[in-house]
């Protein structure tokens, strides 16, 4: 079964590296991707993914907001926050917002398809 995943950060050289570590990977579609935290939310609830990879800090409205906003009204969209904070603050931001997971850019890319797998094995 694939999991669909909407891809959402402003840096397009981050999306194309999380494309990058996504793209060998048949379980995996990327349905699309979004640059500021409207956009995500415009694409989510057109695209209906099951995932969301969520840049925590971008333009309009951030991720934090944008998390508790499709969790409200998207309660089953499962929700990996990356950021650059430590990752206390992302634990923090997890608890407090309902997202899924928290990944750090620098150290989450190579953790990112497992993480994925892992959200999908309950």
């Amino acid at each position: 079964m694939h999991k669909r995943v909407l891809i959402a950060d402003d840096s397009s050289n981050v999306r194309d590296v999380i494309r990058t570590f996504l793209r060998d990977h048949e379980e995996i579609e990327i349905c699309g991707e979004a640059v500021d935290g409207l956009d995500t939310l415009e694409k989510a609830q057109r695209l209906k993914p099951d995932l969301v990879l969520l840049d925590l800090v971008m333009p309009e409205i951030n991720g934090a907001e944008v998390a508790s906003i499709l969790k409200n009204k998207m309660p089953n969209i499962r929700i990996i926050l990356f950021t650059m904070y430590s990752e206390r603050i992302g634990k923090f931001l997890s608890s407090a917002i309902g997202v899924d997971a928290v990944l750090s850019k620098p150290d989450g890319m190579t953790h990112i398809v497992d993480s994925i797998n892992s959200l999908f094995a309950d």
